[in-house]
Parts: C-alpha cells; sequence; structure tokens
C-alpha cells in the first residue's frame, strides 16, 4: 500500500474521527480510499471542499456527497454536557475519539471545547440524555482549520496508544492470576459498575420527574 498517498488523503480530512465514512476513524477511511476500497465522498464534516480537495489529489472528478453518511454542517458544533443530569458515569468519555471529555465515575464531566471535534460519539452512550451539540464562533481562515484538524489528528492517535498500552498492561496483569478469578474479578466489577450506574440513573431521573412531573424519562440502557 502507498503509504504516502495513504499520508496525503489523511492530510485533507477533517480528523472528527466520527466513523461516519463507515471506517473507525480518518486515517483507516484514508487507507480505504487509497486501495480503492472507498470513494471519495463518504465524509459528511469535509463536505463538498473536501471532495473537491481529494479529488484533485486523486486525479478523478469531484462528485456529490454521498449523504447515506450524514449531511455536511457549515458551522463548527461542539458537545456540551448538561450539569443538572450529568451522573459522572463516563461513557461519554469512553466514547470520545480525542480525550476531549474530563471526568471520574460519579463526578460531573466537562467538555474541553477547543479540543472537541464535533464527531457526536459521546451522544448515544449517554444514559441521561444530557449531551448535546452547540455551534461555536471559529475563525475559517484554511490555516486555523489544518492546526484544528492536526490537532485532533495527534490526540487520536495518542489515546489509540494509550489504549493499546492499557491493554497489553491488564493482559500482563492477568498472567499472573488465575483465569476462573480473572474472570470471576472482571464480571464482579462490571456488575458493580452496572449496579453504580443504574441507581445513579434512577436517582438522577426521580429528581427530573419532582422538578418537572411531564418530563420524559432518560433512555434506559441495558448493558451485558
Amino acid at each position: 500500500m502507498n503509504q504516502l498517498l495513504i499520508e496525503e488523503i489523511d492530510a485533507l480530512l477533517p480528523q472528527t474521527q466520527c466513523g461516519k465514512c463507515g471506517f473507525s476513524g480518518c486515517k483507516p477511511y484514508a487507507e480505504a480510499i487509497a486501495a480503492g476500497r472507498a470513494d471519495i465522498n463518504q465524509c459528511p464534516p469535509g463536505g463538498q471542499e473536501g471532495i473537491e480537495k481529494l479529488a484533485q489529489l486523486l486525479g478523478v472528478p469531484p462528485k456529490p456527497l454521498n449523504t447515506s453518511h450524514g449531511f455536511f454542517r457549515p458551522d463548527r458544533v461542539v458537545a456540551w454536557i448538561d450539569e443538572q443530569l450529568c451522573i459522572g458515569c463516563t461513557f461519554c468519555i469512553r466514547a470520545c475519539p480525542v480525550d476531549a471529555i474530563v471526568g471520574a465515575g460519579k463526578q460531573l464531566h466537562t467538555v474541553i471545547t477547543a479540543e472537541c471535534t464535533g464527531c457526536e460519539l459521546c451522544i448515544a452512550p449517554c444514559p441521561m440524555d444530557c449531551i448535546s451539540l452547540v455551534p461555536v464562533d471559529e475563525n475559517k481562515h484554511d490555516t486555523r482549520k489544518k492546526q484544528g484538524a492536526d490537532n485532533a489528528r495527534a490526540r487520536h492517535q495518542f489515546q489509540l496508544l494509550r489504549l493499546e498500552r492499557d491493554k497489553h498492561a491488564a493482559k500482563a496483569e492477568s498472567k499472573h492470576k488465575p483465569v476462573a478469578q480473572t474472570e470471576k474479578n472482571r464480571t464482579s466489577a462490571d456488575e458493580r459498575k452496572q449496579a453504580i450506574v443504574q441507581a445513579a440513573i434512577q436517582r438522577a431521573v426521580a429528581a427530573r420527574n419532582r422538578a418537572t412531573p411531564n418530563h420524559s424519562p432518560a433512555k434506559s440502557h441495558e448493558r451485558n
């Protein structure tokens, strides 16, 4: 595979890491385009401008955005967490591809606006429906956009390295424990975490219903 071409394609992508293209991130999408496994019009955040840049690079005719992957947003948006509803479940933290959400278990989470790519991946996992997208003022100069994309790429790559490191560390630690005990500990920890989250959801829903009796309840999340 032509690594230089992959890097050139990746440099033209917006680095939202949203997965709307059908791949796990911008780099895998770039690899698929280079290999002829994906078309140039599958990236909604890049919009028509992005498609035209890819077409020019690859020497192919531009084409309209394939809206089956989503629609282009002309303005930058970032995630916003409602502090009154957040229960500190950490699901959004784990979903963020660029580590732009900070917080700890059972504590309020907050979004680092400058680092958020607006990928929307944190919205669906939230059991309290307390995350929404809000527009932000932004300098649309090409240089500023390029810097933001480069920063998002670096943060995502760092996250992938961190997760891989944690995976190897956990695997190494498990080697020193009996398999049955390791599985039992993991199951017990998962069950405790699920119980804590469900209890927090119930308390939050009860508080919300007392404040606004006609408010629809938070969505239920069954997690195995």
